[in-house]
């Protein structure tokens, strides 16, 4: 099992095992990994979480640069999820996303989980460039990322999501940092 450890946060990496046990329940998923499980951990449903599962069932090497679960290290519970759009493709791009439940927002965590992806993503040499995308309109995101360290590059016309904001961040002024 993968985990990227922050200040207050765990992110852990799903296998198949882990990817089973959340579609078993809250229940299951608690029992697996020896955490809380309650409330609405996710806002977008188990509809990405089974898209993560059948790309790491096509393509076991991607073990890491999928869905990660965010566990508050002292509460000890679930409270979103994160991850990766795959691996870096040819020009060394990786893609990150992240969500953090309602109770846990406004307290610094999706800044520091994206903070721990985009640190974790360029320990690897051949990553060049972390990017993500939002709403094309000012919002959390937004602020998240600028925090983090990215920079706003332009909007683009998505065709299940209509405008969004494509936000980058290099690994040379990753590393003046």
């Amino acid at each position: 099992m993968k985990t990227i450890y922050t200040p207050h946060l765990q992110l852990i990496s799903c296998d198949r095992e882990i990817f089973e046990s959340i579609f078993q329940g809250d229940k299951a998923l608690a029992r697996k990994l020896g955490i809380k499980v309650s409330g609405q951990w996710s806002e977008f449903g188990l509809e990405p979480i089974r898209f993560g599962y059948q790309a790491l069932d096509n393509d076991p090497s991607l073990e890491g640069w999928w869905t990660y679960l965010v566990i508050h290290s002292s509460d000890n519970r679930l409270i979103g999820t994160c991850g990766y759009k795959g691996k870096p493709n040819k020009q060394g791009i990786v893609e990150i996303g992240y969500e953090v439940m309602e109770e846990y927002r406004n307290r610094g965590f999706a800044t520091e989980l994206a903070k721990g992806l985009i640190k974790h993503a360029f320990s690897f040499p051949r990553v060049k460039i972390v990017q993500a995308h939002t709403l094309a309109e000012k919002n959390a995101s937004g602020t998240v990322l600028t925090r983090c360290g990215m920079t706003f590059i332009h909007e683009l016309a998505d065709p299940e999501d209509g405008l969004i904001w494509l936000w980058q961040l290099d690994r040379k002024t990753f590393e003046k940092r």
